[in-house]
């Protein structure tokens, strides 16, 4: 059975992806590129499944990630 996984990407200022996974306690990798960072999580994934069950039940649906622009105070 297959499992859908969130992940957040962000990009440093050194260009490298960050890729983390919300639902898994400190689940986060990195790559040089995007397919890179995406393979890293995978298997970061797989790991941290196999040290802690996720965060959420099967009856949440991950909806989506909103990036908000507020002015500075």
């Amino acid at each position: 059975m297959k499992k859908h996984y969130p992940v957040i990407i962000e990009q440093d200022k050194d260009g490298v992806y960050i890729v983390e996974c919300p639902v898994l306690k400190s689940c986060r990798s990195y790559g040089r590129t995007i397919s890179e960072a995406i393979e890293n999580i995978q298997e970061a994934i797989g790991a941290c499944l196999l040290d802690e069950p996720p965060m959420v039940d099967d009856t949440t649906t991950f909806v989506g990630i909103r990036d908000l622009e507020m002015a500075s105070l």
